[in-house]
């Protein structure tokens, strides 16, 4: 379909709340997965929110095989979360590893996240879908929900983290 533009720190619409899909059959459902594929894939994104590509809808890809950005990163799975529950499990949070964002651009820090949570999501034909995991592939998938809520990562920094 189509690269679409990165929306960057600064715009207000990062900072809306996404709306729920409310119909999976909605003709343009499958359009905005397509972009948001080819968005993320042309600008070397682990994954990608739809409203940072300017739709305030609650959708979110992620996946990895190889990316330059995160050359240490174990491989994930290309994934869609449609209207996603993130659910915490266990109290530990690691605030070790980098992150960065492309509506952040040239910016990254350490931010906390869950080691290890449980999403809920559907996926694309509108079959319900639930999956545990940590590490890495955690901290993608809080990092892209949360575009759904307006934050960006920077809210997410307690002071004193390393900043880079």
């Amino acid at each position: 379909m189509a690269v679409r533009d990165v929306l960057t720190i600064g715009d207000p619409r990062l900072r809306q709340v996404s709306a729920p899909v409310e119909r999976f059959d909605d003709p343009g459902l499958p359009a905005l997965l397509q972009d948001l594929r080819d968005t993320m894939a042309a600008t070397a994104g682990a994954g990608l929110a739809a409203p940072q590509i300017g739709v305030p809808l609650r959708v979110v890809i992620f996946g990895i095989t190889h990316n330059p950005r995160y050359p240490e990163a174990p491989p994930i799975p290309e994934t869609v979360l449609i209207n996603p529950v993130l659910t915490p499990l266990g109290d530990g949070q690691d605030d070790s590893a980098w992150e960065g964002c492309l509506s952040v651009p040239g910016w990254r820090a350490r931010v906390p996240r869950w080691h290890r949570l449980r999403y809920r999501a559907f996926d694309p034909e509108g079959r319900a879908f639930e999956r545990e995991v940590e590490g890495f592939h955690a901290r993608v998938v809080q990092h892209e929900c949360d575009h759904l809520d307006g934050v960006l990562f920077p809210d997410r920094m307690p002071a004193g983290l390393p900043r880079g």
